[in-house]
């Protein structure tokens, strides 16, 4: 492998290997056992063997070379033979808080591609017009794990359970950084025009945004937000589905 700028990591250019990438968020020493599933996967549908060379991500920033040492179907164990860490690490923290969506595939869509852009983390809020209020999100983790090992991203964004929106404000009361709040309510602008996301955001530093449900914040979430120090933004004049508007805001601040 080679470095990069800023620490990025890129396929070598001395030899046409294929760069098969598995994720091993567990991985703490010079020698690692993929698990049954990712053992089968490289050794029965990849065809690798022994002496192949693989590339690890523990979803914290490293990213490892590995030689397969023992090409068992059930057990593949593999050797480290280069370590990389904060691989394509980012000078900014983003957390998006999103209702989630009545259509599931909708939300996974916009961990996907958040991912793929870079996120540091999801939270889902209930809301008073949630269309959805029971989400597992051991199959959005699934999605943002296939995610990065696709974009070769070192980063899994933290991906948080469901918490009412009253609990998540008061959670974040002190967080460190940009606190904003897109919403379409006319009544509550505090100036005659809301700020554009883009005006506002200024990496490095951090930003948390807070994305509503199709029917909106209500009145009485926007002022709650409001009174606990975040800031009300605009997006653009389009009208947007909350998983667009929320990518929106992703692709802004990167």
């Amino acid at each position: 492998m080679e470095r990069g700028n800023k620490g990025s990591l890129l396929p070598s250019t001395k030899t046409n290997r294929p760069l098969h990438l598995f994720f091993t968020p567990d991985i703490a020493s010079d020698t690692y056992t993929l698990t049954e599933e990712e053992s089968k996967h490289c050794v029965r549908v990849l065809r690798l063997q022994v002496g192949d060379i693989i590339c690890l991500i523990d979803g914290c920033g490293g990213m490892y070379d590995a030689k397969i040492t023992d090409d068992n179907a059930k057990r593949c164990t593999v050797a480290i033979v280069e370590t990389n860490k904060e691989v394509g690490k980012r000078e900014h923290y983003l957390h998006i808080a999103i209702a989630p969506t009545k259509n599931m595939e909708r939300l996974e869509w916009f961990v996907e591609k958040a991912t793929e852009i870079g996120i540091d983390e999801i939270s889902l809020i209930d809301c008073q017009n949630n269309e959805r209020s029971v989400v597992k999100t051991e199959r959005l983790n699934k999605v943002a794990i296939s995610a990065i090992k696709q974009s070769m991203k070192a980063y899994l964004p933290k991906i948080n359970e469901v918490v009412d929106f009253k609990t998540f404000i008061n959670t974040f009361h002190s967080f460190d950084g940009l606190k904003l709040i897109a919403h379409c309510r006319t009544e509550l602008f505090t100036s005659p025009h809301k700020p554009h996301l883009k005006t506002l955001v200024n990496p490095p530093g951090n930003a948390l945004i807070l994305i509503g449900p199709e029917g909106d914040f209500t009145s009485e979430e926007v002022k709650l937000a409001l009174d606990n120090g975040f800031k009300e933004i605009s997006l653009g004049e389009s009208r947007l589905r909350t998983e667009t508007a929320a990518l929106f805001a992703c692709a802004i601040v990167n």
